[in-house]
């Protein structure tokens, strides 16, 4: 049996077989929540500057602080996803009600723990250096968010969302 390959199907199959996968990924939900995660660490200190007028580079890295990236990801994230699939999906459900939760937890359960360490850290502080808890490692304060950092964050990772969704 003689089978004729045409010009297409040679290219068609040299594509397929020669085909990686990208260096970096193409995913614009994916790179999106990144990108906003990393540009709103980048900019606590900068904030906290503003507000405090002291650098701390600290900030960097840890939680807490304006503005908010655990909003800027989730937020980021439901909204390159509504962009690219539409609000009508279940994968945009899902986004939504991810960034729901963590931005009602930042805002809520952790603050309010921050600022129960905050209160244990300075009844420690006032106790006799013999008590025995006196010489305990100080909890972290700064584990949530205000409202405020919340919806800077979510504000943040709309606009880079907005920024970097795939042309149509």
């Amino acid at each position: 049996m003689n089978e004729v390959i045409t010009a297409s199907d040679a290219a068609s199959a040299f594509r397929s077989a020669s085909s990686r996968p990208p260096l970096v990924p193409t995913n614009s939900p994916l790179l999106s929540a990144l990108l906003s995660l990393a540009l709103a660490q980048f900019l606590k200190p900068f904030t906290c500057w503003l507000k405090e007028k002291r650098w701390d580079s600290r900030k960097m890295l840890g939680s807490g602080g304006m503005p908010s990236s655990h909003s800027a990801t989730v937020t980021a994230l439901a909204v390159a996803v509504g962009l690219q699939e539409g609000l009508g999906g279940s994968a945009f459900a899902i986004a939504v009600v991810l960034a729901c939760v963590v931005m009602y937890d930042a805002s809520g359960v952790r603050l309010h723990a921050g600022r129960q360490a905050e209160l244990l850290n300075q009844i420690v502080c006032e106790l006799p250096p013999e008590h025995p808890v006196s010489s305990f490692k100080p909890l972290r304060d700064s584990l949530g968010h205000t409202p405020v950092q919340v919806v800077a964050g979510a504000l943040l990772g709309c606009i880079v969302a907005y920024l970097m969704r795939s042309p149509s």
